[in-house]
């Protein structure tokens, strides 16, 4: 199939963005607008031309629209698409830790704590700590631990972020936190994305390995990026400079 094929149907604007490969590139585009329908085409496009499927990787936000992108890709380029990355953030980086979460010190076989796991350890080291959990209920702490770390503020960030704060547990219960997913070979959600942007940066040669092998990077809903996914998509897209971002500015 040729690529006029992925161009049908757009508008002047919409082809614009499909066809043009090379570069930095932004879309913006308010709700209803066809906004995974261009990153869609795009990816399509590409294969047409010939780009390698190895070398793209578009993410965005949920399982549902990364399989719906994929089947859109695979009705339009062929089997091709099944070699395109098209992931959410978070299993992207499960899959780049599976592989070098090692040079952080954990295994690779490491656990994936959810929110039930989390509150869990956290009434254990609440109850460690004699912390009264009516005072700071457990899904207190768990917000303020998951919003730090939205913030990429590790425990002793967070500490001089809460110093005014007397009286406040949270500092201690934090670090035993940490400590605790360190000793488990175990991580949160958030740590899907933290860690993988610490080994990105502290890493240079593992680094430069994904920015090889991703050429082109494509972020669906980039208005919903947090500081972790504006920092992962930076790093990987700064070696061949070929992001393209889809949003809505009047969402961010």
């Amino acid at each position: 199939m040729d690529g006029s094929a992925c161009l049908t149907g757009l508008n002047p604007e919409q082809r614009i963005a499909v066809s043009q490969v090379e570069g930095p590139l932004l879309i913006l585009a308010g709700a209803g607008s066809g906004k995974t329908r261009v990153l869609t085409r795009r990816v399509a496009y590409m294969l047409t031309k010939g780009i390698d499927p190895w070398n793209i990787l578009a993410v965005t936000f949920t399982n549902k629209a990364a399989e719906e992108m994929r089947n859109r890709v695979r009705e339009l380029a062929g089997d091709a698409a099944d070699r395109v990355m098209v992931s959410t953030f978070h299993s992207a980086c499960v899959r780049f830790l599976r592989s070098d979460i090692e040079s952080l010190g954990y295994k690779r076989n490491f656990t994936i704590y959810d929110t039930d796991d989390q509150s869990r350890l956290l009434k254990t080291l609440a109850k460690e700590a004699n912390v009264d959990t009516k005072a700071y209920p457990i899904a207190k702490m768990r917000s303020s631990i998951d919003q730090a770390k939205t913030k990429m503020q590790n425990a002793d960030q967070f500490a001089e972020v809460r110093r005014a704060s007397i009286g406040d547990p949270m500092v201690r219960i934090y670090r035993a936190y940490e400590s605790h997913l360190k000793i488990a070979n175990a991580v949160d959600f958030n740590d899907l994305l933290n860690l993988t942007v610490q080994i990105f940066e502290e890493h240079p040669a593992v680094l430069a390995r994904y920015q090889e092998r991703f050429r082109y990077v494509m972020v669906d809903e980039y208005q919903d990026t947090n500081l972790a996914q504006y920092k992962l998509v930076k790093l990987l897209a700064s070696g061949h400079r070929n992001p393209a971002v889809v949003g809505d500015d009047d969402q961010s």
